[in-house]
C-alpha cells in the first residue's frame, strides 16, 4: 500500500497541472501531499485487518469486512475532511444512511492496494477487492477496476511475470494494446475505472523499476495522483521501494494515517509478504 500512497503524494501537484515531459516530472516537490486516495488506502488498508479480529466471533469475513469499512471511511474522512474527495463520495461520507451508489470512478481502484497483500489465494484476494469495492462503487465497472489493481498487487508479489499480470487483466477485460507514448499527447483527465486502470497497469508493465514508474505515469497526465497510486501500489509488489522514498513518503503522514499504515506494514511482514527495498 506504500506504494499507492508514494504515488498519490508525488502526483498531488501535478493532478490540475499536468507535466507530460518526463525529464521534467520532480518528485516529492515541497508542495506535494497526500490526498483522498492515500486516506481511503488507509481506510482499506485498517477494515482488513479489523476484520480479521472480528469474524472470528461472529458473521462471515465478507460482511465484517463491508461493516467495519465503511465505518474505518467514514472515520478517516471525518479527521481529513479536506482531502480532495469526489462530490457523491464526499456526500456518501456525510450521509446517515450510506448505501452504494452505482460509481464506476476510479475510486474503488485507487484504494484497494492493501487488498492484495493479505490474502494466499488469487480467487480469495478478487473477492475481498469485490466488496472493498461494492460498499460505494457497485457498478461492474468499479468493481471490475478493483480486482483488477488487487489482482495484480497479488501476482507481483507472488513472483509472477509481467506477461503473467498482463494477461490476467485482459481476461478481466481490459484492453492493453496501446503504448503510454503513442495516448500521452490526446490522454486527458479522467476518473473512471475504464480509462485510468488500464493505463495505471500499461504504466507498471512499460517500466523498468518503481522510481521509474512513478514518473512514467505522471509524465502521462491526467487524473495522475490517482493512475500513479494505482501503478505504484503494483510496482511496490513487484520490485519493492527505495528506502529514500518510503521514508520521504511515511514522514510526509499525520499520526492517524502513519500508526495504521505502519501497522499494515508489519502484518503484511508477518505473514512472510512485507516489503521489500529496492536500494
Amino acid at each position: 500500500m506504500l506504494g499507492a500512497i508514494i504515488g498519490d503524494i508525488c502526483g498531488s501537484v501535478y493532478e490540475f497541472d499536468n507535466c507530460k515531459d518526463y525529464e521534467k516530472i520532480e518528485l516529492f516537490r515541497q508542495d506535494c501531499t497526500f490526498t483522498d486516495d492515500t486516506v481511503m488506502t488507509v481506510a482499506v488498508a485498517q477494515a482488513l485487518m479489523d476484520a480479521e479480529y472480528i469474524r472470528k466471533f461472529h458473521g462471515t469475513w465478507g460482511e465484517a469486512f463491508e461493516r467495519l469499512l465503511i465505518k474505518s471511511m467514514r472515520y478517516f474522512g471525518e479527521l481529513f475532511p479536506n482531502a480532495g474527495y469526489g462530490g457523491r463520495f464526499a456526500a456518501w461520507l456525510r450521509t446517515y444512511a450510506p448505501e452504494a451508489y452505482g460509481s464506476y470512478g476510479n475510486g474503488s481502484a485507487m484504494r484497494v492496494s492493501p487488498v492484495g497483500w493479505l490474502f494466499d489465494e488469487l480467487e480469495a484476494t478478487l473477492k475481498a477487492a469485490e466488496h472493498s469495492a461494492r460498499v460505494t462503487h457497485d457498478h461492474p465497472e468499479g468493481i471490475k477496476g478493483a480486482k483488477a489493481v488487487a489482482g495484480a498487487v497479488y501476482l507481483a508479489r507472488k513472483g509472477c511475470s509481467k506477461d503473467d499480470i498482463r494477461k490476467f487483466a485482459e481476461e478481466l477485460g481490459y484492453r492493453l494494446d496501446f503504448t503510454i507514448d503513442e495516448i500521452r499527447a490526446s490522454y486527458l483527465h479522467d476518473e473512471t475505472c475504464q480509462n485510468s486502470v488500464p493505463q495505471a497497469l500499461e504504466c507498471f508493465l512499460e517500466s523498468t523499476g518503481f522510481e521509474q514508474c512513478i514518473r512514467l505515469t505522471l509524465s502521462l497526465g491526467g487524473d495522475c495522483d490517482t493512475t500513479a497510486a494505482m501503478s505504484g501500489a503494483i510496482a511496490e509488489a513487484f520490485y519493492g521501494i527505495p528506502d529514500r522514498m518510503s521514508e520521504k513518503a511515511l514522514a510526509m503522514l499525520p499520526p492517524p494515517l502513519l500508526v495504521q499504515c505502519e501497522r499494515f506494514i508489519a502484518r503484511a511482514a508477518a505473514c512472510g509478504q512485507g516489503v521489500s527495498s529496492e536500494q
